[in-house]
């Protein structure tokens, strides 16, 4: 575990050759426990992870990511449990700043517009060890339902019997 992370898988980005790596992982249970915990959800029956990488530039690597879990939520009506499958694909692009063992092509390292928010450009790292693991988690995370709903559940609020206060611009409405 990292920076307070339940799960680590680490990638020595120096030994990746021209023709790329995969590299595939998957949650132990004890992992999967500590997760579900860190996540917020009910249970982890299943996460693996998929991890294409590859050399962009001497300094630039390129990883395309295919996440699969199977999980448990709680409905927020009743507090039931909810199975979900999630199925997510994502890239993440990194910029090795660190010292180099040799100069880096310009068209690789330059400067990074910004057209929108979701263009952020490369992850800038310092360090050719990487571990791949927390972008797996983070996009878990956004992928959950954030208000799962058992099905045919719909929220109502609890009926008491009373009626509404009077509005206090009632008494106005009298003086016309």
């Amino acid at each position: 575990m990292t920076d307070g992370l339940p799960l680590a898988h680490a990638y020595n980005l120096a030994r990746l050759g021209n023709a790329g790596d995969v590299v595939t992982f998957a949650a132990d249970e004890e992992a999967r426990a500590a997760i579900a915990r860190w996540a917020g959800v009910l249970s982890l029956e299943r996460l693996d992870a998929k991890v294409e990488i590859k050399k962009l530039g001497p300094v630039r690597f390129g990883l395309d990511f295919a996440l699969s879990a199977e999980l448990t939520q709680a409905c927020v009506v009743t507090l039931d449990p909810v199975p979900a499958q999630i199925e997510h694909r994502f890239h993440r692009e990194l910029l090795f700043t660190g010292p180099a063992r040799h100069k880096p092509d310009p068209e690789s390292v330059g400067d990074v517009v910004l057209d929108s928010l979701e263009d952020e450009g490369p992850e800038e790292i310092s360090s050719l060890h990487y571990d791949l693991a927390p972008p797996v988690l983070e996009e878990l995370v956004l992928s959950l339902e954030p208000y799962p709903r058992r099905p045919g559940v719909a929220f109502a609020p609890p009926s008491d019997g009373l009626e509404p206060p009077e509005s206090p611009f009632a008494v106005l409405k009298s003086l016309k």
